[in-house]
């Protein structure tokens, strides 16, 4: 019997190419940075998934990531490389501006209150998460939210995950279910713990990283019958 879902928030109940996108063109008008373009805005996102990906196998820390990613960025655009640290702590307040829930995220997250615990569980910086959750309402759905900066550990860091357990007192590993569109972070992390994963993947990107989760769906609305199923 499922007990508790950990749900991740960006790119699962959240959509977060729209928020940062907007994020980001605030950001340019704001700095005086000039038009960004869609194709620069691709080739942002592309490095920006690549520094995350860095910060979860360890590689560098948060900060390192975080104003690293816009380094590169601005580097290749001939853009003043100095103003990063600035740009990047504007942006986290601009990620929270704009709210766009992915398909059916409101209805799932309501049919399933009371019947499981749902918690949050983001590598997000706490400054972004705290605005969009609260923006969103988000933070009046979830029981308990789990933000790696406040826990000190990133997924999918089995402290992280240790974290979460000691939080949630009763509930085995094997009676939690974790959705999320991550891969490197979502399932592995729960595959390491123990956690019954699903892989939240609306647009069927090809699984070329050798994670093999227990779902794979493309729908929210498929995740009440997992757990049922379960």
């Amino acid at each position: 019997m499922i007990k508790a879902i950990l749900w991740d928030v960006d790119g699962t109940l959240l959509n977060f190419l729209k928020a940062e996108e907007a994020g980001m063109r605030s950001c340019f008008e704001t700095f005086g940075l000039g038009e960004i373009t869609d194709d620069m805005m691709q080739e942002y996102s592309q490095i920006n998934v690549k520094y995350w990906q860095l910060l979860e196998r360890g590689e560098l820390t948060k900060p390192q990531i975080l104003v690293g990613r816009f380094e590169e960025f601005f580097g290749l655009h001939g853009l003043d490389t100095s103003v990063a640290p600035a740009f990047n702590e504007e942006y986290q307040l601009r990620l929270g501006d704009t709210i766009c829930f992915e398909d059916h995220a409101q209805q799932v997250l309501k049919q399933l209150q009371g019947t499981v615990l749902q918690c949050a569980v983001t590598n997000g910086t706490l400054v972004a998460q705290q605005r969009k959750l609260s923006r969103s309402g988000l933070d009046q759905v979830f029981d308990q939210i789990f933000i790696s900066e406040v826990l000190g550990v990133e997924k999918p860091g089995i402290g992280f995950f240790e974290k979460v357990f000691e939080a949630l007192p009763g509930i085995e590993p094997s009676q939690m279910l974790i959705v999320g569109d991550s891969l490197t972070s979502d399932i592995k992390g729960g595959l390491t713990c123990g956690i019954h994963t699903c892989w939240y993947n609306p647009h069927k990107k090809p699984n070329a990283k050798g994670i093999a989760p227990e779902f794979e769906i493309q729908s929210l609305q498929q995740v009440p019958g997992l757990i049922e199923k379960l």
